[in-house]
């Protein structure tokens, strides 16, 4: 594996500034060979993919964005964890995606996130639109069995179709449940709110045991509250955690393709995805939905998108530590 602070280290320098060296998520030790994940704990992949999108593309540029917005491991000033000291992580490349075939490109997702699966690590997807999270739960489910899944959207993505297409980003859990990867009574969804989906969609969900808390519970009764009934619907058992960016109010996520005014704010959400993380058993989560506005970390979205995924190191190294 390449180490990108070897060269400061030979240097007697214990770190590297955020901006120089390889361009892997926070300053990790970079392979896309299957036999270095021995002993891995997570492995971090990118899944530039948007060719799915319903209304503005550029999340394919996501899993760049949140890279440069990423700094080095350090320790969680209220968790009292680091979980670069805890947890084996590498930063595994990207799939192989073909711009214009999503199809092919879907195909390349699941084949990397099973050869991550297979080798025991739990994979960490850097998005892409939420399609992506179709193949990352396929091959999940592949290895794992039906998962559960919390998600953290403001949409919930069960739609059969979007403008007549079946394949969609606003499809991808339908299947999910419909081809039996998610299991049902395990799925949680978390942040809804807006003017879609409707009545059928809902209708679709209750029949199949679907749990959905909107914006207005989150509100009304605090995302603790909130967190600890999903977590107690989803129980012991593989789980997968999928965060789609634009469940964030606008004023702290502007980058995404289709923002909604009334959303969580960035202190609530990195709280849930931590004790998500922490109390659960995460066998793979992903972050989507990340459209570049700026440059490193001066990309708001790109910038709290990276501090998701350390949530979720810092949880998963808490449950493992416990």
């Amino acid at each position: 594996m390449v180490d990108p602070l070897e060269r400061w280290r030979r240097l007697g320098l214990p770190d590297k500034p955020d901006y120089a060296g390889l361009l892997t998520f926070a300053a990790l030790p970079y392979t896309q060979d299957p036999a270095a994940l021995d002993g891995v704990d997570v492995a971090v992949l990118g899944a530039p993919m948007d060719d799915l999108v319903s209304d503005r593309p550029g999340a394919r540029f996501g899993p760049r964005a949140i890279r440069s917005a990423s700094c080095p491991p350090g320790p969680h000033l209220e968790a009292g964890i680091d979980w670069g000291e805890r947890l084996r992580v590498v930063d595994f490349g990207d799939a192989p995606v073909l711009p214009a075939d999503p199809a092919r490109s879907r195909t390349a997702i699941e084949a990397l996130v099973t050869e991550v699966a297979r080798a025991g690590a739990v994979p960490v997807v850097l998005g892409g639109d939420h399609s992506i999270t179709e193949p990352h739960v396929r091959a999940l489910a592949r290895v794992h069995g039906p998962v559960g899944l919390v998600h953290f959207d403001t949409h919930t993505d069960t739609g059969d179709e979007v403008f007549g297409v079946e394949v969609s980003h606003g499809t991808p859990m339908f299947r999910l449940v419909r081809d039996g990867h998610v299991d049902a009574a395990r799925y949680v969804q978390i942040g809804l709110r807006g003017y879609w989906p409707g009545e059928r969609e809902f209708a679709w969900q209750r029949e199949h045991g679907i749990t959905a808390f909107f914006m207005h519970d989150v509100r009304d009764r605090g995302i603790r509250a909130v967190v600890e009934e999903g977590v107690g619907v989803v129980g012991p058992g593989p789980v997968v955690l999928t965060v789609d960016v634009d469940v964030l109010d606008p004023a702290f996520a502007p980058g995404t393709g289709t923002p909604e005014p009334g959303g969580m704010t960035s202190v609530d959400l990195l709280w849930a995805v931590r004790t998500v993380a922490a109390e659960l058993e995460l066998v793979g989560m992903d972050v989507v939905e990340v459209i570049p506005t700026g440059v490193g970390s001066g990309d708001l979205t790109a910038l709290v998108a990276e501090r998701i995924v350390r949530e979720a190191l810092t949880g998963i190294a808490a449950r493992r530590g416990a």
